[in-house]
C-alpha cells in the first residue's frame, strides 16, 4: 500500500459504520466527563485525527466499524458522501484536540465544555443519523465557502433524486 493510498479518504462510507463509530465516541465521552479520565482523550484525539487523515485506514475503531461490526451487525451498507464525514471528523479532531490540551494545561472545566460539545454531536450522529459536522458543511458549500466540486454527489441534488427514484424502482 502507498502512502498516497494511506492517507486518503474513501468518497462513499457506510453510515452504519460512521454511526457506530460515534457511538464509541459518545460513551468514551461520558466516561471521560463522569470519571475525569483525561488520559482517554489521548486515544479519542488520536482516532480522530487518524480517521479524519486516512478514512478507517489508520483508525482501529474506524477499521473494526467498517469491516467488522457494521457488516455483521447492521446488516446492508447504507452509503453516505465521504467529504461531508472527512469534515465531520476535522470538526471532532478539533473538539478532541481542543479538550486534551486543555486539560493538559489543567482548565478542566473549560475541557469539559468542549468534551460536552462533542458528546452533543457524536450522540445526535450515533443515535438519530444527525451529523451536524455534515450540516454544517452543506452550509459552508451553500455559501460557496467548499467548492462544490469537493463533493459533487452534495452539490448536485439531481443525482440523491435520481438514485432514491432507483431504489423505490427495484423489486421487492
Amino acid at each position: 500500500m502507498t502512502a498516497r493510498e494511506v492517507f486518503s479518504f474513501p468518497r462513499v462510507l457506510n453510515d452504519k459504520a460512521t454511526r457506530f463509530v460515534a457511538g464509541v465516541v459518545a460513551l468514551a465521552t461520558v466516561v471521560t466527563l463522569v470519571t475525569g479520565w483525561y488520559w482517554l482523550l489521548i486515544p479519542l484525539a488520536y482516532g480522530f485525527w487518524a480517521r479524519v487523515l486516512t478514512g478507517p485506514t489508520l483508525s482501529p475503531l474506524g477499521w473494526v466499524a467498517t469491516n467488522y461490526v457494521a457488516p455483521k451487525f447492521f446488516g446492508e451498507r447504507r452509503p453516505v458522501s465521504g467529504p461531508p464525514k472527512r469534515f465531520a471528523q476535522a470538526m471532532g479532531t478539533t473538539f478532541s484536540t481542543s479538550a486534551l490540551i486543555l486539560a493538559l494545561l489543567g482548565l478542566h472545566t473549560a475541557a469539559d465544555i468542549v468534551l460536552v460539545v462533542l458528546l452533543a454531536a457524536a450522540f445526535l450522529e450515533s443515535a438519530f443519523g444527525f451529523c451536524l459536522g455534515c450540516k454544517t458543511f452543506a452550509i459552508l458549500m451553500r455559501f460557496g465557502v467548499i467548492p462544490p466540486e469537493t463533493c459533487a454527489e452534495c452539490a448536485d441534488i439531481s443525482t440523491r433524486l435520481r438514485a432514491g427514484q432507483a431504489a423505490k424502482d427495484l423489486p421487492g
